[in-house]
Order: C-alpha cells, then structure tokens, then sequence
C-alpha cells in the first residue's frame, strides 16, 4: 500500500507539472512592436521650442520647474559635458519664449553636471543637486530662497547622496525619494541605481537618512547602469 501511494502521489505531481508547463507554454507572447500612433516633430518647427543652442558646446540634462505663479518657468543645464558651468534660462510666457542663460554656479576644482531641480514643500526654497564628475568629491548641492534670482554657494551633500541624475519625487506622507546613479565614492553599490529617502530639511541641513538599492542587473561598470525598469527592490541598507 505504501509503495502504491508513492507511484500515485509521484504520478500525479508528473500530471501537475505537464499542465502547468502546458499553460506556460501556452501564453502568449507579447507584441515586440507597437502601433500606436507616432508624431515625428523634428521638421515641424512650429510645434518645438528651441531653448537653447550654441554650434560646437554642449548643452545637456535639462531640469526644469514651473513656478508658483503658473507660467514662469526657469531650466538648468551644465555647459558642458562632465565640466563647465551650470547655467539657468527664465520663460515668463510658459516657455514659448526664453531670456538670455545665466551662470548660477561653478567651482575651482569640482566638475559638476546634470543638475536635478527639487522644490521644497512649501514652495519656498528650490534646490539644485549636482552630479561631481572628477569622481574626488561628492556630488554637490545649491539651493535659491527667491524663485531662482540669486543661489547659494555650491557644496557637497552626504556620501548617501552622491551620484549621477538625481531625481526627486515626493511621497504622499511628505517624505522625499530622490534616485540616482550610486557613484558614492566608497560604496559596496558602485554602478546601481539607488533611492535615498528623507526631507527636504534632509538636504538643506546636510544630514543622511537612509537608502534603498535598487539592482535591475549588475553593471558590467560603474558608468553603465541605467533607472531601473522593473519595481523590485533588492534589498535595503542604512547609508551615512
């Protein structure tokens, strides 16, 4: 009876595992393509904005925030690739027209880039995180108390904060997720995309709170991660 039992149970679990290999092998792929409608505006020049061009300079990694009175918008973009000076552009009209670019910050030894603009709460104060690409510093902040008019000196945020293409959301508790590339310059993470949370009072007063790895594959270097595509996190770790 015993042997009997066995010889069905192993029978059945054999049936269970060709249905379910049935079933997988029958879903269907999804489209490789799409086939959605598609606007190709590169030669409708009347539906675009120039913001700004110079031949030969780079101009790059644009952020942009509209301001509290619905239709000033003020951009920041490096001046260059990795090096040069970040420099902001004002619209009054919503951006159909810009003034003339302003240089908001440098430094004497720091290569900073690819601003990440972040609002505070209030609406009060902006701030200005920057990627440092000599790879000796942190990266680095700035912060403006009057609608981007004059700015604050720039100068190195946390190591839990230091990285590549910051981005900043708000959570609706109020609590702060910025994500970057983690290019901390001692980091087990080197390379992955990270989120760190706290406030914007976090960042202001230069305090670390925690982050979370996010790890869609390991790099093959530190430079070639890319935002994570998928919402699985990995794992999480106290950062200082």
């Amino acid at each position: 009876m015993h042997r009997m039992g066995l010889r069905f149970a192993l029978a059945l679990c054999s049936v269970a595992c060709a249905v379910l290999a049935l079933g997988v092998a029958q879903e269907p792929e999804p489209p490789r393509g799409y086939s959605i409608p598609t606007i190709d505006l590169a030669n409708e020049t009347g539906r675009r904005v120039v913001v700004d061009r110079e031949p030969g300079q780079y101009l790059g990694h644009p952020t942009t925030v509209l301001l509290e009175d619905g239709k000033t918008m003020i951009t920041v973009y490096p001046k260059g690739h990795g090096k040069g000076a970040i420099v902001m552009k004002r619209s009054e009209d919503g951006g159909r027209t810009w003034g003339e670019p302003v240089v908001i910050a440098r430094h004497r030894t720091a290569h900073l880039c690819e601003p990440g603009l972040i609002r505070s709460p209030d609406g009060a104060r902006i701030a200005v995180l920057l990627r440092e690409n000599s790879r000796k510093l942190n990266s680095f902040v700035i912060f403006s108390d009057d609608e981007g008019a004059t700015w604050s000196e720039p100068r190195q945020v946390p190591g839990a904060l230091t990285g590549d293409r910051h981005t900043g959301v708000y959570a609706p508790d109020g609590r702060l997720l910025v994500s970057f590339r983690d290019r901390t310059l001692e980091s087990p993470t080197a390379g992955d995309w990270v989120a760190w949370v706290g406030t914007f009072d976090d960042i202001a007063q230069g305090t670390a709170w925690w982050r979370a790895t996010v790890r869609s594959a390991t790099p093959s270097s530190p430079a070639s991660c890319t935002p994570p595509r998928s919402r699985t996190w990995s794992g999480c770790r106290s950062a200082a």
